[in-house]
């Protein structure tokens, strides 16, 4: 089965993504690990990346999909896979349209800006263990001080409302428009976020008709 997870910054497609490798038994593909497999193996195209990056530039949608591709012909792809961080524009999806990747399904987890930024603003972790807490999910006993060692718990620059703010704006400009990309293909299945990770999951495994 080959799949593609859309949703916000903070909507839980990591957490999904993983769940269902393990149960379809498929791997995830994240474009931040094999960018860097690819750079470490020294492959034509993980060279050409590297250029990029050593040179603070933004890595071509054109050599990004060269690295997913190239990643998509590995044995282990063969009874499918799940799209991590990859397309992010409509540009990117036609890339791999044109590099004759397909999909079965588009999985796009549905939740609300509010939501997202109380989830993410609410994000703590100790300095000291990286421990990872909520201040209403998954409170520490005492505020502010890591449960298991003591350390201090700090907010990442990532989780700030202002920064969850400018994430969201860019998702909803330059990624939500995939969603109508592949409503036209006839392959999107949207899902109602729920309350817990089970619950989510459950949904998902319905849409994919498990």
């Amino acid at each position: 089965m080959k799949l593609i997870l859309l949703g916000a910054p903070g909507a839980g497609k990591g957490t999904q993504a993983e769940i269902l490798s393990a149960k379809l038994n498929i791997p995830t593909i994240s474009t931040g690990n094999i960018l860097r497999a690819a750079i470490k193996e020294g492959t034509p195209i993980g060279l050409e990346a590297k250029s990029y990056m050593d040179a603070g530039k933004l890595v071509p949608d054109s050599v990004i999909i060269g690295v997913v591709a190239q990643r998509l012909e590995q044995p282990d792809c063969a009874k499918g896979f799940i799209l991590d961080g990859v397309p992010r524009t409509t540009g990117q999806a036609e890339a791999l349209d044109k590099a004759g990747v397909t999909f079965d399904h588009v999985l796009s987890i549905e939740i609300s800006d509010a939501e997202i930024e109380e989830r993410m603003s609410g994000r703590r972790v100790c300095q000291s263990c990286g421990a990872p807490y909520h201040i209403k999910a998954k409170p520490p006993k005492q505020e502010g001080v890591c449960d298991s060692c003591g350390g201090q718990l700090v907010q990442r620059a990532d989780d700030a409302a202002e920064t969850v703010r400018k994430r969201l704006e860019v998702y909803h400009g330059e990624t939500e428009p995939l969603k109508g990309f592949y409503e036209a293909k006839g392959i999107l299945a949207p899902v109602a976020n729920q309350d817990t990770i089970e619950g989510t999951n459950r949904v998902i495994m319905e849409a994919l008709g498990l």
